[in-house]
């Protein structure tokens, strides 16, 4: 239901962007956020959007990283730029989605896309 893309190598200071594509009998997405983990660290929320575009970023990485979403698409973005060493992680993108076939409402988690901040 989501493929995240976009991950890769960069340096310090780089940027990069990810994509987070929802499919399938979808009616309505509500929530929709990026998470990251690194190796030995707990899931935490990168940053997260509404479906009426109320956004909210992690201290760690407000004022670099910028959260979007294309509805008409079923699209989650996240621009990240200035990166540091310490955002090496997997991002995983997470999305409450209601069904158009049974309007039941699911929370969904994408696969991970690794990203990886090296010299």
């Amino acid at each position: 239901q989501l493929q995240a893309s976009g991950g890769g190598l960069v340096q310090p200071g780089g940027s990069l962007t990810l994509s987070c594509a929802a499919s399938g009998s979808i009616l309505r997405i509500s929530y929709m956020g990026w998470y990251r983990q690194a190796p030995g660290n707990q899931r935490e929320l990168v940053a997260d959007i509404t479906n009426i575009g109320s956004t909210n970023y992690a201290d760690s990485v407000k004022g670099r990283f910028t959260i979007s979403r294309d509805n008409a698409k079923n699209t989650l973005y996240l621009q990240m730029n200035s990166l540091k060493l310490e955002d090496t992680a997997v991002y995983l993108c997470n999305a409450d989605i209601r069904s158009r076939s049974d309007y039941i409402l699911t929370n969904y988690w994408g696969q991970g896309t690794l990203v990886t901040v090296s010299s």
